[in-house]
């Protein structure tokens, strides 16, 4: 299998976070790629030219980060998604929001970073901080649900909160959620964490 990833994407690291718990790595070729400039192999293997992107050894090709997660789940055990039942509803629930607060973060680090001051939204930068400090007051208050047994649920909010630590550190800083900001400090340490810190 063959992965394109872009070191800094939030998406990437949550796939690779998976593949490294789950023993999988070793057989994962990654191939590192700047998605504003995308390669003629990436777009053959997603059209849309984003990554996570994997190419799968029968030539197929897999792409969005949930998809090759639910996939690359299913090549091995433990299972990081429960099969049946409510906990899996709950572990993909996770997964949906610490997607959502990535993405809203990623949407606030792009419009600072790809426009000049003048043209951006204050309005819009505005309410994608909110849905942030908003998102992680709601984890602030479930926190105790994840559980302690490793789960896709662990890994999305690992990486959500490794973006925001990454590209919006006073956002997570202040907003005064010391039950999430404690967890990810221990669960930074993880060396699927160590292994795929942005840079």
């Amino acid at each position: 299998m063959k992965l394109f990833y872009s070191p800094t994407s939030p998406y990437a690291r949550k796939v690779r976070m998976l593949a490294i718990e789950k023993g999988l790595d070793g057989s994962i070729e990654t191939v590192t790629l700047d998605v504003s400039k995308p390669t003629r192999a990436l777009l053959a293997t997603n059209p849309l030219g984003k990554v996570p992107a994997l190419l799968l050894d029968n030539g197929e090709a897999l792409f969005d980060s949930p998809v090759i997660c639910r996939y690359l789940d299913s090549l091995a055990a433990p299972a990081l998604i429960p099969p049946t039942g409510w906990q899996q509803w709950e572990v993909l629930r996770w997964e949906a929001l610490a997607d959502g607060m990535t993405d809203a973060a990623y949407n606030l680090v792009m419009e600072q970073r790809s426009r000049p001051e003048h043209e951006r939204s204050p309005q819009t930068m505005a309410r994608w901080a909110a849905e942030i400090t908003r998102t992680l007051h709601y984890i602030e208050t479930r926190l105790e649900s994840l559980g302690d047994k490793l789960t896709l649920a662990h890994i999305a909010l690992g990486a959500a909160l490794g973006y925001l630590d990454f590209r919006l550190p006073q956002l997570l800083q202040e907003s005064g959620c010391t039950q999430v900001t404690g967890w990810y400090e221990e669960f930074r340490q993880r060396p699927a964490m160590q292994a795929t810190q942005p840079g």
